[in-house]
């Protein structure tokens, strides 16, 4: 099954001169599927969302990139994002979220360098 989700959706390797795709061996499923999302997460992120165990449905991305596409064409760079179980800030821009913390974690942090929030219900 792996094989034909690859054939259906060869991914090109960044700076290929040629644009080639990559052979299915080299691409696991979980990349193919976060493909279907254009949000990156940061390391740093990542590893906090696995140590706080936070996860993030594929709908609730969607809706997160929605509103950062709202975000970014009002001149918003980096935002606060609060969803009802965690916080991310991410930049707007490039749809990278830099940080992540459990919503308990809120009530004793200050946030610098954003100039946005989106609250998600």
């Amino acid at each position: 099954m792996v094989n034909r989700i690859h054939a259906f959706h060869p991914t090109i390797l960044p700076g290929s001169k040629k644009n080639t795709p990559t052979t299915p061996a080299t691409v696991s499923f979980k990349d193919v599927l976060s493909q279907q999302h254009s949000m990156q997460i940061s390391k740093h992120a990542r590893d906090r969302m696995h140590a706080r165990n936070i996860e993030v449905s594929n709908e609730q991305w969607t809706k997160i990139e929605s509103k950062l596409q709202e975000a970014n064409q009002k001149g918003v760079k980096e935002s606060l994002v609060i969803t009802d179980e965690a916080a991310f800030v991410v930049n707007a821009s490039n749809k990278t979220v830099i940080t992540a913390m459990e919503k308990a974690e809120l009530k004793s942090k200050i946030f610098t360098n954003i100039n946005g929030t989106i609250i998600m219900e």
